[in-house]
């Protein structure tokens, strides 16, 4: 080889390694180390949003941004964050990685712990079984109320995986919604130009002869009584398991 080639050949080299090992020393998504804030079943710890900030898919300034924090729910109330675990970088920042409320259902991502703020606690667990049609609420472990539920067709079914509570309010004027509605950080699958983008609700029904079966949208029904019973159990921040 020339000696010209050689010498290109050696300097491409000497670039490459500490990209490479610049590389090898990024944090994964899961970095050894972390301390878990929330397990999702007997006690969970969710946020309020500090600022617009980016999150990020692994804790590090440099990693890709796959949202962006907000302030408002689609329904313009305060939206909300579940903090599911933190790690401190050789820099000393600490970044929480947190379950985000957007498409496609199952997105996590990390911000640094001042982008959020105070957390709060909570030990109460939701999970929704779409084969037998039911859903359980449990504290602390234990469970507190069980109850026969409506959900999504086939061709429009009530998704699979781990969400959270983020919004409560009571419904005015519309019977077919019941007297409570809680919005949760699923989204319908098909239903994107829905308003709101197709968020999944927990909400009452005027068709309590419906429940249980497969009768919505997306959405989980629940006859009045459960659901302002629910409403009343269940703060926000509350994981929900939705599974067959």
């Amino acid at each position: 080889m020339p000696p010209t080639r050689i010498v290109g050949a050696v300097v491409l080299v000497a670039a490459l390694v500490p990209a490479a090992a610049a590389r090898a020393a990024e944090p994964s998504a899961n970095p050894p180390g972390m301390k878990q804030l929330s397990d999702e079943r007997t006690f969970s710890r969710w946020a309020y949003p500090g600022n617009h900030g980016k999150v990020r898919s692994r804790p590090a300034a440099g990693a890709r941004t796959v949202a962006r924090l907000h302030w408002l729910t689609e329904d313009k109330l305060p939206e909300i964050y579940l903090a599911l675990a933190s790690w401190r970088d050789a820099h000393g920042t600490t970044w929480v990685k947190v379950r985000l409320p957007k498409r496609p259902n199952g997105v996590t991502g990390w911000v640094p712990r001042g982008a959020l703020r105070t957390y709060t606690l909570v030990r109460t667990f939701l999970d929704i079984d779409r084969t037998h049609l039911r859903a359980t609420l449990y504290s602390a472990g234990k469970p507190v109320m069980s109850t026969r539920v409506g959900i999504g067709t086939s061709s429009n079914p009530t998704p699979r995986g781990n969400f959270y509570i983020r919004e409560k309010f009571p419904v005015r004027g519309v019977a077919a919604y019941g007297p409570y509605a809680m919005g949760t950080s699923a989204y319908a699958p098909h239903l994107t130009d829905w308003p709101g983008g197709g968020v999944v609700g927990m909400h009452g029904t005027n068709e309590p002869g419906l429940i249980p079966g497969r009768p919505s949208h997306g959405c989980i029904r629940l006859r009045n009584a459960s659901i302002s019973r629910l409403y009343r159990l269940t703060p926000r921040g509350t994981p929900i398991h939705i599974h067959d």
